[in-house]
C-alpha cells in the first residue's frame, strides 16, 4: 500500500514552511531594524546548510539505515532552532537559531524524496501527484500569511511559521519507512563522470543559475513593499510564480519529448537573463511584474526538471545520490549562498536595480557556459 495521503501532507507542510519563511521572514528581520547585510547573512545559512546538511544525513541514513528516525529528528530540531526566534533579536541569537534550524531542515528533503520513490516502486509515475501538494502548501500559506499581514502585526510570521512546523513533526510520525531499493552497479566512476566537459558545463550554469535568484529570494518582498506595493499583491506574486512552476511541471512530459533537454535549458538561462532585468528595472510596472513572475516557470520549474532528469541520465545507478546531492549542493546550495550574500552588499551600496542587474548577468554566465562547455552532440540529452 502507497502511504499517498501521508507523504502528500508531509510535502504540504514543508512547503507551505517555504512559503511562509521564504517571502516574509526577511520583512520581520527588517521590522526588527537589521540592515541588509545582516539579513542576508542570515538567509544565507539556509543555502549554506543545503551545502553541508544533505550528504552528512544522507550518508548518516545510509550508515546507519534509520531514514525516517533522522527525518524526525530533523524537525523536531528544526522547530526548536525556530522557536529561539521568539526570545531575541539580537544578531548573535539569531545568527545562532537560524544555523541549527537550516541545518537540521535541510536534512528531511532528500531522504524523504527516497522514501516516497521507494513506497511508489513501480508506480513512480504518480510522484507528481503526490509532489504537487506541496506547491499547494506552499501557494496556500503564501495567500493567508501575505492577506493577514496587511491587518495583523509583523511577528505574526513566526506564530504562523512555528504552527507549520509542527505540522512537520506531526506529518514526519505518520510517514512509515519504506524498504531499501536493490543496489545497482554503476557504468562508470563518479570521478570519470566529473570530468566530462558538459557535466561541468551543467553543474557550472546550475551553480551561476541559483546565484541569479539570490536577490529574488532574499530582497523580492522588500523590494515590493519598499516601492509601494501592499503585502496582499506580495503574495500573489509569489502564488503566481507557483501557479507558473506547477503549470510547467504538468507539461514537461510533453516537452520534453520534443524538445531536447539542453534546449530546455538554455531557453531557461535566456529568461531568467530577461526576469531579473524586469525586476531590476520595472517592478513599478504590474504588467512588467507579472510577467516577471510567470517566468519563475521557466527559470526554476522547467530548469529543474531538465536538469534534475540530466543529472539521473549522466550519473547512474549508484551514482545517482551522489550526482543529485552535487547538484543540490553546487547549485542551490552554493550558487544560492553566494547571489542571497553579494545581494546583500549591494543592496544599499548600488541599489535593487544593480542588485538585480547582477543576477541577470550570472544567468547570462550560465547561458554562455552552457552554449560552449556542453556541445549538442555531446551527452545523453
Amino acid at each position: 500500500m502507497i502511504p499517498y495521503w501521508r507523504l502528500s501532507a508531509y510535502y504540504f507542510f514543508y512547503f507551505a514552511f517555504v512559503g511562509a519563511f521564504a517571502p516574509y521572514f526577511t520583512l520581520y528581520l527588517q521590522s526588527i531594524a537589521l540592515t541588509a547585510t545582516d539579513i542576508a547573512l542570515l538567509m544565507s545559512l539556509m543555502q549554506l546548510m543545503r551545502v553541508l546538511a544533505p550528504n552528512l544525513w544522507g550518508w548518516l541514513a545510509e550508515r546507519l539505515g534509520l531514514r525516517i528516525a533522522i527525518v524526525r529528528l530533523s524537525a523536531l530540531a528544526s522547530l526548536a532552532g525556530f522557536s529561539v526566534f521568539f526570545f531575541t533579536t539580537d544578531f548573535g541569537g539569531l545568527f545562532a537559531a537560524m544555523a541549527l534550524m537550516a541545518f537540521f531542515w535541510s536534512a528531511a528533503l532528500p531522504l524523504i524524496e527516497g522514501l516516497a520513490f521507494a513506497h511508489l516502486g513501480e508506480a513512480a509515475h504518480r510522484y507528481g501527484s503526490i509532489r504537487v501538494w506541496g506547491s499547494v502548501g506552499f501557494i496556500a500559506a503564501v495567500l493567508v500569511l501575505g492577506h493577514s499581514l496587511d491587518r495583523l502585526p509583523i511577528d505574526v510570521v513566526l506564530w504562523v511559521t512555528a504552527a507549520i512546523l509542527g505540522g512537520i513533526v506531526l506529518c514526519s510520525f505518520i510517514v512509515p519507512e519504506a524498504p531499501r531499493p536493490p543496489a545497482q552497479r554503476e557504468a562508470a566512476s563518479f570521478g570519470d563522470t566529473l570530468r566530462r566537459p558538459e557535466v561541468q558545463a551543467l553543474l557550472g550554469a546550475c551553480f551561476l543559475m541559483s546565484a541569479a535568484h539570490g536577490a529574488l529570494y532574499v530582497f523580492y518582498s522588500i523590494h515590493l513593499v519598499e516601492i509601494g506595493h501592499d503585502k496582499a499583491l506580495v503574495g500573489w506574486m509569489w502564488t503566481l510564480g507557483v501557479v507558473a512552476e506547477i503549470v510547467v511541471f504538468m507539461a514537461m512530459p510533453r516537452i520534453s519529448q520534443r524538445v531536447s533537454l539542453r534546449a530546455i535549458l538554455l531557453f531557461s538561462f535566456a529568461c531568467a537573463v530577461a526576469r531579473f532585468l524586469m525586476i531590476g528595472w520595472g517592478a513599478d510596472s504590474l504588467a512588467l511584474l507579472v510577467l516577471a513572475q510567470l517566468l519563475h516557470g521557466a527559470t526554476f520549474g522547467a530548469y529543474h526538471a531538465a536538469a534534475i532528469a540530466v543529472v539521473n541520465a549522466w550519473f547512474p545507478g549508484r551514482l545517482q545520490s551522489r550526482g543529485q546531492a552535487l547538484y543540490g549542493s553546487l547549485s542551490f546550495g552554493a550558487g544560492g549562498m553566494l547571489g542571497g550574500l553579494l545581494s546583500g552588499y549591494t543592496w544599499e551600496s548600488l541599489g535593487a536595480a544593480w542588485t538585480y542587474t547582477i543576477g541577470s548577468g550570472f544567468a547570462l554566465a550560465g547561458l554562455l557556459w552552457m552554449l560552449i562547455g556542453w556541445r549538442r552532440q555531446s551527452g545523453a540529452a
